[in-house]
């Protein structure tokens, strides 16, 4: 038995919770919308998934023998890491795209960097990017096994840019084009309702950014009193998967509760920029990295004064 009595500065917190508990509620928050991706879209989906989570396993643990350092496999970041990637993926994508979109995610924009903890920018979104990038017109290949003929090459934010209608009942439970994770908008909530009890992510980052995206969208769109409109871009395009499962990350989010406020708000307003005047739908993967930039820049405007002192 260890006899020594230890003499630490504050604050003095215990707590059984580690990295490896936080990422298993983030697995098991995304299972629905993860189960619910491969019976909607196949067979296919589920090799997405198996193949980009062992890809990011295998990355992992092959940087971490050729640098020499200890596996850090067990603490289970590259698993999310890994699946948060193969849910970004449309579901006929050929194999080789999400396991380069791995590689990259782990060594470059992880490893390299330090691994966890240390990386500036979210790791599963630098690849969905990269391979973005590298491979647009495979990344914007969605499938859909709908009988309705509309939906087989409109996702729904096609839709409401050309000023047609969605039908919000397919939105919520999942019977649109799209990645695999990103469809059912009830598999999203389940998930995310999970993390909220959980404790795991704070609302500030969801809640904020939700509310300036509509806020701003019945401003500056001329469809103010639409709701079929105002719903389906509040469903469609990833929106709830990006704010409640990649907005959140711990290490590139800011931590003061102001901070999470105006990330929000900002997050919010840049994705409502982008959807009614850019070209491109598909745009939240990058608003989230742009915003990862000036993390560092908010947390250090945001830092709580202590008491007794006037901020500078």
């Amino acid at each position: 038995m260890d006899n020594n009595i230890y003499v630490q500065s504050s604050p003095h917190i215990r707590d059984d919770i580690n990295t490896r508990l936080i990422m298993l509620d983030v697995i098991i928050a995304l299972l629905p919308a993860t189960i619910w991706g491969v019976l909607r879209f196949g067979m296919h989906s589920l090799l997405i998934i198996i193949i980009t989570v062992a890809t990011a396993i295998i990355s992992e643990t092959l940087f971490n023998l050729i640098v020499k350092k200890p596996n850090s496999i067990t603490d289970l970041s590259c698993v999310v890491t890994g699946l948060i990637l193969a849910l970004n993926m449309p579901s006929e994508i050929p194999l080789f795209v999400p396991v380069v979109g791995a590689v990259f995610s782990i060594i470059i924009a992880k490893m390299l960097f330090g691994g966890l903890g240390q990386n500036f920018i979210n790791p599963a979104l630098a690849g969905r990017c990269f391979c973005h990038i590298s491979f647009t017109a495979l990344m914007n290949n969605f499938k859909s096994t709908m009988s309705v003929d509309v939906y087989t090459s409109a996702t729904p934010l096609s839709l409401l840019k050309e000023s047609k209608e969605v039908n919000l009942l397919d939105l919520v439970f999942g019977y649109i084009p799209g990645t695999i994770g990103e469809v059912s908008a009830i598999c999203l909530l389940i998930g995310a309702i999970y993390l909220l009890v959980k404790k795991v992510i704070d609302f500030k980052i969801p809640l904020f950014c939700l509310i300036s995206f509509v806020v701003f969208i019945m401003l500056f769109s001329n469809k103010t009193t639409n709701m079929n409109y105002i719903m389906g871009e509040l469903f469609g395009g990833g929106l709830l998967f990006a704010v409640f499962f990649m907005a959140t990350d711990y290490v590139t989010a800011p931590i003061t509760p102001l901070g999470k406020i105006l990330y929000g708000i900002l997050i919010g307003v840049l994705t409502g920029i982008f959807r009614l005047y850019g070209k491109t739908n598909e745009n939240l993967s990058y608003v989230i990295l742009i915003l990862n930039l000036f993390v560092p820049l908010i947390d250090s405007l945001t830092i709580p004064t202590a008491f007794g002192r006037e901020r500078k």
